[in-house]
């Protein structure tokens, strides 16, 4: 994401999941984790297995992933649904890091990712749970992707639509739509700000996009621990908050 900055902060809170609507524990303990092997996808291993889960990765090396301890890694891609029908077999729950990737983080590097790539995973992935009864997904999303657009600051869409990183909010929108007109599912897009690598550092903050101004960062491990809680606490059923960290 852009730099999107902006005021009026108005609480604190050390739990990623706090101030959600309709909070109950729930034990969820096998997780099917969709993007493991990228930033923030590690850490969403790493936080999840030191939570106790049972946590299964599809990626497409596995090789290359250095996964904690009790991490199954899946070869595949969830471009497949014949993967994802593989890897989500046994699991309660699903947590999507996909991201649409560039060369790099310029945001004029060129895309690498198939178009689309993130909208044809969450078909397939909708598709795969319900043959195997699963109801409960948490997806990384971004601010301004669906309905959140027409909140962003002109200049911000600008840069968006001239640079390579509109790629990836046409593909998080199209997530967002696909997911939306699902049944039977209970979902939540959480909508990051602009991400960084620091570690994770907190509070965390999150809210209906349009009910107070977000701060301009969240960090990768901060993410990765809002969307665990959110599964386990059954948190942001069927809504998209905006995700920030409130300090940083």
């Amino acid at each position: 994401m852009p730099h999107l900055r902006a005021a009026g902060i108005t609480a604190r809170t050390t739990d990623p999941a706090a101030r959600a609507p309709e909070r109950r524990l729930i034990t969820m303990s096998n997780l099917l984790v969709l993007g493991g092997s990228g930033r923030t996808g590690a850490h969403v291993l790493e936080y999840a297995a030191r939570r106790g889960r049972r946590v299964r990765a599809l990626v497409r090396s596995p090789d290359k992933v250095q996964a904690p301890a009790g991490v199954e890694l899946i070869q595949g891609t969830p471009a497949n649904i014949d993967d994802i029908r593989r890897a989500a077999e046994g699991t309660e729950a699903v947590i999507s890091v996909l991201n649409n990737g560039r060369a790099s983080d310029n945001p004029w590097a060129e895309p690498v990712s198939p178009p689309m790539f993130m909208t044809d995973a969450a078909r397939h992935t909708l598709a795969v749970m319900g043959e195997q009864d699963i109801r409960r997904i948490v997806l990384a999303s971004t601010q301004g992707a669906g309905d959140d657009w027409a909140r962003l600051n002109p200049l911000v869409k600008a840069f968006v639509k001239l640079s390579n990183i509109k790629a990836g909010f046409e593909d998080h929108t199209g997530v967002d739509q696909v997911i939306r007109a699902s049944s039977g599912i209970d979902w939540t897009l959480a909508r990051a700000v602009a991400l960084t690598n620091k570690p994770a550092d907190g509070p965390v903050r999150a809210a209906e996009a349009g009910t107070v101004n977000p701060a301009t960062w969240i960090n990768r491990a901060d993410l990765a621990q809002f969307l665990v809680r959110t599964i386990e606490n059954d948190a942001w059923t069927r809504k998209a908050p905006l995700v920030w960290n409130t300090r940083g």
